[in-house]
This record gives structure tokens, C-alpha cells and sequence, in this order.
């Protein structure tokens, strides 16, 4: 039987810290304001771009002030570089079709941004799988908060979720709905510390565990 599966996008489907710190460590040298290395930029990910970058002025020890200022120059540096399509973990790409191919409807539910997640999808060619996208600005709240999944599994009585981190993983038990951990994005607990239906180190293998939920 088909499901409705819905998809985080950073550290599940892409490897997206290169381009996120590259605009972040432009606007912070166009705004001469401190760096910030690309290690310290991953450990920021995952709560949406305004408490990421409200972490990075903390940071580097500037006022909170600068926020507004730092998100638009941010914005534009990550709109306007493309993103490579090698960002794309190996694998996903040929697992994201198996699943259509197979009957299931795939969406997206991320916490970046939805103009950056568009441009995003449109530059790694990720874009014509996903029929739902649901991007951190699209609803009042973000991810942990379940109504942006609700959002994106848009009513299907038979759902999935697919994620990487701590907040999927909350989102997923505030929502209700059957979780699977990619193991190689940007967690930071242990994997048998996080409560899952099932994981994965090799998108290769995600059609199987879909299979066998369905």
C-alpha cells in the first residue's frame, strides 16, 4: 500500500553546510562583523535560519541587534549561489525514485527557509519528486512544532517521516507519525538514544524499510 512520505531536506537529502556557511561567513565579513568556521556552522543547523543565526551572533559576541541584517545578506548569498548538485548524498536521488515508482507520494518539510529551499531543490534537480513543500517560514511555528509536518503529509491517513536529527525526531513523536533516521546528517546523540521506527547510513536501503511499513 502507498504512503505519504515526507522529507527533511538538510543532512537527509543534502549535504547543505558548505552552502549555508558560505552565506553566513559572507554576510558576517560584509557586515565586518567576526567568522565563523564551517564545523561550528554545522552544530547550528537544524532549528531554522533565524535561531541558527541568533547562535551565530552569540557566537562570535555581537549584539543581537544585528539579526535582521545578517538574515537578509544571508538570504541573499544563499539564494543566489547555487547549490552543487553533489551536495546530494549518494544514493538519494535513486531511492526518491524507487519510492515514486513504487506508488508513494513524496513531500518535503524543512526548516529552511522556503524561498532558499526552492531555489535549493531547483539547483540539485530535487524538485520534480516532491508534489508538497513546507519550507520554516511557511506557518507561524517551525519543526519541532508538528503543524508544519501535518502541513506537509497534507491529510494522508498513511504517513511517514524521514530525518536526520534531534528536532525530526521530535517533530515526528509531536505529530504522531512513524519516523525514519538517516544516521549520516547532522545529529548529535547517539542513535540509540533517539526514538526511531528504523535506520539508515545508505539511501540504497530506504526503499526496503519503506516497503516493509507499507
Amino acid at each position: 500500500m502507498s504512503l505519504t512520505i515526507a522529507f527533511d531536506l538538510d543532512g537527509t537529502l543534502i549535504d547543505s553546510v558548505p552552502h549555508i556557511h558560505h552565506g553566513v561567513a559572507s554576510a558576517l565579513a560584509e557586515m565586518s562583523l567576526p567568522g565563523i568556521d564551517r564545523h561550528t556552522t554545522q552544530g547550528f543547523v537544524g532549528r531554522g535560519l533565524p535561531i541558527l543565526l541568533e547562535r551565530v551572533l552569540d557566537h562570535v559576541g555581537v549584539s543581537q541587534d544585528h539579526h535582521a541584517e545578517l538574515t537578509r545578506r544571508t538570504m541573499h548569498h544563499y539564494v543566489n549561489t547555487p547549490s552543487d548538485p553533489d551536495s546530494v548524498y549518494p544514493g538519494a536521488r535513486e531511492a526518491l525514485t524507487a519510492l515514486q515508482e513504487a506508488g508513494h507520494r513524496l513531500t518535503l518539510c524543512t526548516n529552511k527557509p522556503h524561498e532558499a529551499t526552492l531555489s535549493a531543490l531547483r539547483d540539485t534537480g530535487l524538485a520534480p519528486f516532491f508534489e508538497v513543500v513546507i519550507g520554516g517560514d511557511s506557518l507561524p511555528t517551525r519543526k519541532p512544532d508538528p503543524a508544519m509536518l501535518h502541513a506537509a503529509l497534507d491529510g494522508a491517513s498513511r504517513a511517514l517521516y524521514v530525518g536526520d536529527s534531534e528536532t525530526d525526531v521530535e517533530t515526528a513523536q509531536n505529530a504522531g507519525v512513524p519516523f525514519l533516521l538517516f544516521t549520516e546528517g547532522y545529529r548529535k546523540t547517539p542513535v540509540g538514544d533517539l526514538p526511531h521506527r528504523a535506520s539508515f547510513a545508505d539511501h540504497a536501503d530506504l526503499p526496503a524499510l519503506v516497503a516493509d511499513l507499507a
